[in-house]
């Protein structure tokens, strides 16, 4: 098997579950354009952790880590299993990388998991491996653990960091909407495309000095750092294929990256 790509996806709010708009085609398209995966590794924005932290339960429960959504959110499932086996491998990657890591063996799959992955594969028929990140330690950190990672795709493992290209919930008070953006979100999302293009990864992981309206568009960047995981899980001169599904409510971008390495 050829190595897969790795891939970075914009889970938008909770409610992409029941009204998956752009996005939800956009992964339907791609679940059909990849190789069929024999396991899932995802980086997720929801559950952060002082270092990396890894779900080994063999039978992950789907958690509803929000509140004030419809009833109808909180009665979906996604029955994925896990694979304690390849929780061990993740483990044992990132150890020998110097990340130090630990196993978790009863963590489920948060919305930043099981909301992009239903709609990849709603079968939920391919076992899935739960990742932590690690705000505090910034990009270059989830980048290493990226790296780490990469090996991974040669094994039919497809390496997934789940958040949002932009992500400012203040200001869903502001106004902005379909009609009338947040200006900050075109300018950050197209010198994040540019950069990825021009394969400057030292300008990527200095994003908060060198983006424009990178506070803005990132007050905190938990949401952001599984790009980097995604990123370096492709490997030195990866191809970055961005997918554009749009900006939900004025502020949030969609953008999902594929990341194919240099030799694919």
């Amino acid at each position: 098997m050829s190595a897969l790509p790795s891939l970075y996806i914009s889970h938008g709010s909770p409610m992409t579950a029941i009204q998956p708009r752009q996005v939800g085609v956009r992964l339907a398209e791609l679940a059909q354009a990849l190789p069929r995966p024999r396991a899932i590794v995802v980086a997720t924005a929801h559950w952060l952790a002082r270092q990396p932290q890894v779900g080994g339960a063999s039978r992950p429960e789907t958690i509803h880590d929000f509140y004030g959504f419809p009833r109808e959110l909180y009665q979906i499932q996604y029955p994925a299993k896990g694979e304690p086996s390849l929780a061990a491998r993740v483990t044992e990657l990132l150890d020998q990388a110097g990340l130090p890591t630990t196993l978790d063996p009863t963590h489920g799959l948060d919305h930043g998991a099981w909301v992009p992955l239903r709609l990849l594969y709603p079968k939920a028929d391919i076992p899935v491996v739960p990742m932590s990140i690690q705000p505090a330690l910034g990009p270059a950190h989830q980048y290493a653990v990226g790296r780490a990672l990469a090996p991974l795709r040669e094994e039919g493992v497809l390496v997934i960091g789940s958040g949002s290209i932009t992500h400012n919930l203040h200001d869903f008070r502001a106004g902005y909407s379909e009609e009338r953006e947040a200006p900050y979100v075109r300018p950050f999302i197209e010198w994040i495309e540019r950069k990825l293009a021009e394969g400057d990864t030292a300008a990527l992981l200095d994003y908060r000095r060198q983006a424009p309206f990178a506070e803005q568009a990132h007050p905190t960047d938990e949401h952001l750092l599984p790009l980097f995981v995604a990123l370096g899980a492709a490997g030195a001169d990866a191809h970055a294929t961005r997918i554009d599904a749009g900006i939900e409510h004025g502020l949030l971008a969609m953008d999902i990256y594929r990341f194919d390495s240099a030799a694919a």
